[in-house]
């Protein structure tokens, strides 16, 4: 049947566990009284010894175990501990469940809520495993008076706690790359940051250099200004000075020649007029 073929692809293995393991704290699920599986003298060489993996022997050896129990076992597999050198086995309850004890469960929920103080909102591991116990025992409870309908519900509750693993892979994932590129920000910031204060100092640099060579400039128009104005009152001293030269010399040469034009004169006028 289905039922039976589920049974097969859920292995055993789910439910192995450490023969050292603590009494198990206080479940929402509902379990049978804890049965004592073996002790000290019987772990020596007895029945009930463990396998080498230390798994406990198949729950279809139990006696009178019923297709419901066998289901229950397989989808809730039981719980192991050890105490007082002592193998203890607790497997859930085969009892269905009334409406008083759905009241009640949801009852207890809400009173794990509050004295573990779990949050109300965002994530809360607490609130987690409560109402994943929660859902346990519905499905204990559904599948008492449904095999298939509780075997549904299994494929829902791991079919859930899948997509729930794979947003916490995809949240830490992000968290990773998120605080990579953090880092990779923060880096290249001082990178940056060392680069400006590179560049601004060579900035500064130029810009002491262009008044520098400003200055320069400005000493060698101012120089060149004078030297032109020099030169430029130089040529026109030199220029009176020809000009008045050369009224001297006109002055002296008119002076020269007017004597000889007065001596000229006379000697003209004096002269016999000629013969006709």
């Amino acid at each position: 049947s289905d039922v039976c073929d589920c049974l097969e692809t859920r292995s055993w293995g789910i439910a192995k566990q450490s023969a050292t393991m603590i009494p198990p704290l206080q479940s929402l699920v509902k379990y049978d009284n804890p049965v004592l599986v073996s002790t000290s003298k019987d772990k020596k060489g007895g029945k009930g010894t463990l396998t080498k993996k230390g798994a406990l022997p198949p729950v279809e050896q139990k006696p009178g175990l019923t297709q419901t129990e066998d289901i229950l076992n397989s989808i809730l597999p039981p719980r192991e501990w050890t105490e007082d050198g002592q193998l203890w086995v607790q497997y859930v309850s085969s009892t269905p469940a009334t409406r008083l004890d759905v009241i009640n469960l949801q009852e207890k929920l809400d009173q794990q809520l509050q004295q573990r103080q779990a949050r109300e909102t965002g994530i809360c591991p607490v609130r987690e495993e409560l109402y994943a116990q929660c859902f346990d025992e519905l499905i204990r409870e559904v599948t008492i008076n449904c095999a298939e309908r509780g075997l549904l519900l299994l494929r829902v509750r791991d079919e859930m706690r899948m997509t729930i693993a794979a947003y916490q892979t995809l949240y830490e994932s992000a968290v990773a790359f998120g605080m990579r590129k953090a880092l990779q920000t923060e880096q290249g910031k001082n990178e940056m940051e060392a680069r400006i204060g590179q560049l601004e100092g060579d900035v500064k640099d130029l810009e002491r250099q262009v008044q520098e060579w400003k200055l320069k400039c400005e000493a060698i128009e101012k120089r060149e200004n004078e030297r032109r104005e020099a030169d430029a009152k130089k040529h026109k001293e030199e220029v009176q000075y020809l000009e008045t030269y050369a009224k001297q010399l006109k002055q002296q040469l008119e002076q020269f020649l007017v004597p000889s034009k007065k001596a000229a004169a006379p000697a003209a006028g004096g002269a016999p007029p000629a013969a006709s």
